[in-house]
């Protein structure tokens, strides 16, 4: 199926903000790149700020096909682990426009939120803590997965800001160790819960006992 002129206006706009930046987004220079004239832009985008919010939600929707390309289902159809692991191996291959973008966004909060909502489905969101939490190792497990997910993140911005790079190896390794993070507080708090199902049986059979007695 052919792309809708309003799809490749936004194609055109995300190879300008990776080659050139944000601050280069204009008219001229979208309609130079996707070979359509101005008023023809103007008609799908009457201004610059719902052109850009256009390519925010165009973007975000891109980044999360490829999330999903990459863990095999779509996060409503995929477990936790499954999701925040394509999250982080996603993070090997960082995209500048994708990350100039989300700069771009953390002042705005409406265009915020499409990058907000693509989050919210694959990765873990800053936990409560409470001053005197009822369960101290549930708190600490959500603490994990947070970190695990800013580690990510590092990763990624690292990758996009670095002029060098990480070897291949390298960046493997550190992927794998993320993900090991987030599985380790994955596996604690799937232990409590197998201990709690079991304690009822347990207190049960000892009640029985006494009652014997």
């Amino acid at each position: 199926m052919r792309p809708s002129k309003r799809h490749e206006i936004l194609d055109a706009a995300t190879r300008v903000v990776q080659r050139e930046g944000v601050t280069t987004l204009t008219y001229e220079s979208v309609a130079a790149e996707a070979g359509m004239t101005k008023g023809g832009l103007l008609y799908h985008f009457p201004s610059r700020e719902e052109l850009l919010l256009g390519l925010h939600r165009h973007v975000a929707e891109q980044w999360e096909r490829s999330l999903e390309a990459q863990a095999g289902g779509t996060a409503q159809e995929l477990s936790w682990d499954e999701r925040f692991q394509a999250f982080v191996r996603l993070s090997q291959n960082p995209d500048r426009a994708e990350l100039l973008l989300m700069l771009e966004a953390s002042e705005d909060p409406v265009a915020n939120a499409a990058w907000d909502e693509v989050y919210a489905r694959w990765a873990p969101q800053p936990p409560e803590v409470a001053e005197a939490p009822d369960d101290d190792a549930a708190e600490a497990a959500a603490l994990q997965r947070f970190i695990a997910r800013l580690a990510a993140d590092g990763l990624w911005f690292y990758e996009a800001l670095s002029t060098e790079g990480l070897s291949p190896k390298m960046r493997d390794r550190l992927t794998e160790e993320i993900i090991a993070l987030a599985q380790r507080a994955s596996d604690s708090t799937t232990q409590r819960a197998s201990a709690s199902a079991a304690r009822p049986a347990s207190d049960s059979v000892a009640n029985t006992a006494d009652a014997a007695e």
